[in-house]
């Protein structure tokens, strides 16, 4: 067996309680249930994770959380619940408050209740060492933030306007894979070289 597929699986689903454009999105009510529900079902759905935890400053969102199957060990701080804080921060910070050093990490993000769970088992299954591999989906918008893909990874980022004419893709805010090790030792998520999942 691949050494990295020996490892253990943790999902991390990120879920401050501050929103500056929907107010509470994480828990708005979705078709009868808190949108973070779904984030929430598709990681116990999919059987590939030991622990699912729920990264949040939020006495709610903690309650809620806990409600659908996930568990709140602590509250984030302050310092990681704003408008500026990376992914990368957030699940680092996790990480090594709970000591999960020799984990595969999926960090799922609560907005997301179209995910499908054979993505996310695509996403673990297709995870290589050393690496992220997350969910893309095609986008006409040639946004700051959009990127070129080669062979189901990243090649070129902030792509020029004449790129439109190619296949450009952007991040489907889903989930994110990739070990322990990675988390915290590289600083971006989307950068050159990560690989994609086509959703």
């Amino acid at each position: 067996m691949n050494k990295i597929l020996s490892k253990k699986n943790i999902a991390i689903i990120t879920a401050r309680k501050g929103s500056k454009r929907i107010k509470n999105k994480n828990i708005i009510n979705f078709f009868g249930k808190p949108l973070i529900a779904y984030s929430i079902k598709a990681a116990k759905k999919s059987n590939l994770f030991s622990k699912i935890f729920v990264s949040t400053d939020s006495i709610k969102i903690k309650k809620i959380a806990k409600k659908f199957g996930a568990e709140t060990p602590f509250l984030r701080g302050k310092r990681l619940s704003d408008d500026f804080t990376g992914t990368n921060e957030v699940v680092s910070d996790f990480i090594k408050k709970m000591n999960l050093y020799d984990e595969i990490i999926c960090c799922i993000y609560p907005t997301a209740p179209l995910m499908r769970v054979k993505d996310l088992r695509r996403g673990f299954n297709s995870l290589i060492p050393n690496n992220y591999i997350f969910s893309a989906n095609k986008t006409e918008q040639n946004k700051d933030n959009v990127f070129n893909i080669k062979n189901n990874k990243i090649s070129k980022l902030k792509t020029k306007r004449n790129s439109i004419k190619k296949k450009i893709f952007i991040d489907s805010g889903q989930f994110y894979w990739a070990t322990a090790d990675t988390w915290l030792n590289r600083k971006r998520v989307i950068n050159v070289g990560a690989s994609i999942i086509q959703v």
